[in-house]
This record gives structure tokens, C-alpha cells and sequence, in this order.
């Protein structure tokens, strides 16, 4: 029985048939990338299967070799190294139900990195500031996930840091603030659990592919399933896909889009949007996001693209699409 799949993998049917199997999330990724061939980050998804034999028996027997075979995988495909202290692979970890359930499962952005390999990517990029950027999210996002640290032992120093600045937003922060940041969040995380920030990369993922695992049976996930009458024997998914990054620099962004408008069913795509910022950007509510007219102004050519995309999703899908995109320094990719 295999537990995992790459987002190409060959099924007999077509993806967008095997949510019981893949989750929603895990089969339109694998549907966008085998069968419509969108600008999709190469990734690869855990099943329901593994969910339900965790949650009846722990970690699943042979889990671990078909993750590190995968890895190995996309490795070869982007040419990079999970931890590679000269130009890491970065991956994300997203949980993934047969049914959606917005908000109540947990994501990890930017595995990976840890103190050799953020000054990797520091030097690769020939950008110190996003490098340890990125260092900082992902410390406070697998602190307060996978670690159960309480939140508010990041967001004090990053109050006190802007506050030091004179900066509005975090994106007005610059590289040395950043990097005392991830120290001080470094020790933060060691005085709650008594261990030092996890530093390789495999304990990171299995961490956070536990983490999504445990999510399905949390309090707010459990209260929106009897809302919504979604069995509790389903499991999720899990997605782990490569990194792209919005928050590169000014010609990047990120952003959520509908293909129409939900309220009314008028054929005007519709959406959130931001320059220079990650996903949880968006919708986390930190900051004022600007639509896809805005967008057009600073992308037009992805705009076009974007748009045409849209069109496809909806002729395939036959059916309105809501979609998270990232643009990494002009190039367009589809995450949902």
C-alpha cells in the first residue's frame, strides 16, 4: 500500500475524482499539474490512508522511507538539497481534507531552513533581508504549530522591533532587526519546550507532517466538522510542496483570486492581493491587501495570465474556482 504520491503521479483516474484518497487540496494540485498543466510548484501529497492509520496506530510503518523518497524527488527536480547550507530547498506543508474546511488545520511555510542554510539562501539570493525574513516566519509558525509555543512570544518582539524602527508593517524591517528577531524568537521557543529549535530539516518535516496529522482531531477542526456534518473518520492530507516566494522583492506578491464574483455570479474575476508578502499576508488581516485591478497595474502581463488561467479552471471545472497564486520575481505559479 503506498501512502504517498507526487503531484504528476500517473492514477487511473483522473485526480480531481480522488479527494477520499488525496483530499481536495492534494487533487486539484495533482489535477493542475498532470492534466491541465499549470504553472504548479512541484510537491507531493501524504494520503488520507496515512492520516487514519496515524490516528488509529501512530506513525505509519514505511512512512518514512516513501517521504525521503519523494524528497529525494523533488531534489532532483529543482536542484537543490532540503538543509543545504549553500542554496537550501525550501517546502512548505499544507493539511488537505476531502472537504474544505477553511482556517481549521494548520500550514508550515519555508521548512528548511535553520542557521546554516538561511545564510545560504541569504547568499544565493544576494538578499540578507529576505533570507532571514523568511527565518523568522518559519521559527514563530512551527513554534506555535508544531511546538505548541503560545503566539504571543513572537508577536512581542516583533511589536518591540517596529516599534524601534518606526515601521508601520514587518516588510519595513531590515536584515539586522530581522536577524535579532530570529534569535530572540530561537530562545523563545527554547525556554517554552526546553529544547532548541529543531535543526534538521527531516525532523522538521516529519514534525510538521505530524502536526497537520494531529490538526484533523483539534478542537476547532472537530467543532466545524459536527457544524457542518463532515464525518470524523476521513483524515486529511497532507501537501508538501516547493517553495515560491512573494515576498522576494517588489516584483513579486501573492495573492487569493475568485474566478467570479461568489455573491452575485457575474463572470468578474475577483480577489486579494499584495507586493512583497507571503501567503498568510493576505489573509492573516496584518496588513491592507489591494484587488486585482491593483494588481493589473504592477503585473500586467500576470494579470493577462492570470486571468486566462481563471478561464481554464472554470471551463474545466465547470464551476466557479476560488485560487491562491504567487508571483516570484514575474514568474507566475499556482499553489491551490
Amino acid at each position: 500500500m503506498s501512502y504517498v504520491y507526487a503531484f504528476d503521479h500517473k492514477h487511473k483516474r483522473p485526480p480531481m475524482q480522488m479527494k477520499d484518497l488525496l483530499g481536495g487540496k492534494g487533487a486539484n494540485l495533482a489535477e493542475m499539474t498532470s492534466v491541465l498543466k499549470l504553472p504548479v510548484p512541484p510537491g507531493f501529497t501524504i494520503s488520507t490512508d496515512a492520516c487514519r492509520a496515524y490516528m488509529k496506530g501512530g506513525w505509519p510503518a514505511g512512512l518514512d522511507g516513501e517521504i525521503a523518497e519523494q524528497v529525494k524527488r523533488l531534489e532532483k527536480a529543482m536542484g537543490r538539497t532540503l538543509g543545504d547550507p549553500k542554496d537550501p530547498l525550501l517546502v512548505s506543508v499544507r493539511s488537505g481534507a476531502k472537504f474544505s474546511m477553511p482556517g481549521m488545520m494548520d500550514t508550515v511555510l519555508n521548512l528548511g531552513l535553520n542557521d546554516q542554510s538561511v545564510e545560504g539562501l541569504a547568499a544565493v539570493t544576494g538578499d540578507e533581508r529576505f533570507a532571514y525574513d523568511s527565518y523568522r516566519r518559519f521559527i514563530s509558525m512551527y513554534g506555535r504549530i508544531v511546538l505548541g509555543v503560545d503566539g504571543e512570544v513572537f508577536e512581542h518582539p516583533l511589536e518591540e522591533a517596529k516599534a524601534k524602527a518606526g515601521a508601520k508593517s514587518d516588510a519595513a524591517l531590515g536584515a539586522a532587526a530581522l536577524k535579532k528577531l530570529c534569535t530572540q524568537y530561537k530562545a523563545a521557543v527554547k525556554k517554552a519546550t526546553k529544547k532548541p529549535f529543531p535543526q534538521a530539516p527531516a525532523d522538521q518535516l516529519r514534525g510538521a507532517i505530524e502536526a497537520v496529522f494531529r490538526s484533523w482531531n483539534g478542537a476547532r477542526a472537530v467543532a466545524y466538522r459536527v457544524r457542518e456534518k463532515i464525518s470524523h473518520d476521513l483524515g486529511t492530507a497532507v501537501n508538501v510542496q516547493t517553495m515560491v516566494f512573494g515576498n522576494r522583492d517588489q516584483n513579486s506578491g501573492t495573492g487569493v483570486g475568485f474566478t467570479r464574483n461568489a455573491a452575485t455570479g457575474d463572470n468578474k474575476p475577483y480577489g486579494d492581493f499584495l507586493v512583497n508578502a507571503q501567503g498568510e499576508d493576505v489573509v492573516a488581516g496584518i496588513r491592507n491587501t489591494e484587488d486585482l485591478d491593483h494588481m493589473k497595474l504592477h503585473f500586467p502581463k500576470i494579470h493577462d495570465e492570470l486571468l486566462a488561467i481563471f478561464d481554464r479552471l472554470e471551463r474545466h471545472y465547470t464551476d466557479m474556482c476560488d485560487t491562491e497564486f504567487t508571483i516570484e520575481q514575474g514568474k507566475l505559479w499556482m499553489l491551490q
